[in-house]
């Protein structure tokens, strides 16, 4: 039974050396928009490391109250990494920054910081596929709403995009999550229908990106997401569309990560 037993031990630490091999960490990329700079967590499969291929990159973004840290500590993104050869990005959005350029916080430019400048240095920096085709681009809550705003705004960037839970119409909380620091059309000029997904989601039409998004039935953002669908269906607009058991919970998202990354990589470029 000893002996078995210690076999088993050792057949387990193989495997985990085999298959846990992605390498993870952590650099800090310059703003010009902002003057100053930001830490992202960067993941590369193992397969990277004696490769002279280009590898896609899938754009990880966390939620209000987050950091680059979020997706790596909270769910298995490093594992899916190696899986499927991809390099995993997560940028820091400064908390509750919205991943837009402010109107009203001039030194709040993470639509310009997330959407170009990340993806400048990442493609400078690494073998990446340096096109539209190989990025796909995803996120919780807030940034959820980002991923899919940056995709709008950033039409040539991201070939796909998702979005978890996202909070797609931020009109309906604008006193909550920080939201009225970086938007206020009573301040801006602007209109809210500026920041609405479904009313900005027509950009889809003119854009050949590939768009899954997901909500849990018990989340409070669920009605927006609907909506959005809809949206998105009177246009004719392909896109995957699901619900789940669950709410606004890491649980919930840590298992919505595994179906969007077979998306995305259905995607990209073989």
């Amino acid at each position: 039974m000893k002996k078995f037993s210690f076999i088993r031990i050792m057949v387990f630490f193989i495997l985990s050396a085999v298959i846990f091999t992605y390498e993870s960490k952590v650099v800090s990329i310059p703003s010009r928009a902002m003057g100053k700079s930001y830490k992202t967590t960067v993941v590369t499969p193992d397969e990277y490391k004696n490769s002279s291929k280009n590898f896609p990159v899938v754009y990880l973004l966390h939620g209000w109250s987050g950091d680059n840290t979020d997706w790596v500590k909270q769910t298995p993104v490093e594992e899916l990494a190696d899986k499927y050869g991809v390099i995993l990005v997560a940028p820091d959005g400064d908390y509750d920054k919205w991943y837009i350029d402010s109107k009203i916080n001039k030194n709040s430019k993470f639509s310009t910081f997330v959407g170009k400048e990340i993806v400048e240095y990442i493609d400078k920096n690494y073998q990446t596929i340096a096109k539209k085709e190989g990025r796909a681009v995803t996120g919780l809550s807030m940034g959820g709403f980002g991923a899919l705003y940056l995709t709008i705004k950033h039409p040539d960037t991201f070939g796909s995009v998702g979005s978890m839970s996202g909070g797609v119409d931020p009109k309906n909380f604008k006193n909550n999550w920080g939201i009225n620091k970086v938007i206020d059309p009573s301040k801006s000029g602007e209109s809210w229908d500026d920041y609405t997904i479904s009313t900005l989601s027509s950009e889809f039409l003119n854009q050949n990106v590939n768009i899954i998004i997901d909500c849990g039935i018990n989340d409070f953002f669920i009605e927006s997401n609907r909506d959005l669908h809809k949206k998105l269906l009177g246009m004719n607009i392909p896109h995957d569309y699901v619900e789940r058991p669950g709410g606004h919970t890491w649980e919930y998202w840590a298992n919505s990560i595994n179906y969007q990354m077979l998306f995305f990589v259905k995607h990209f470029p073989k």
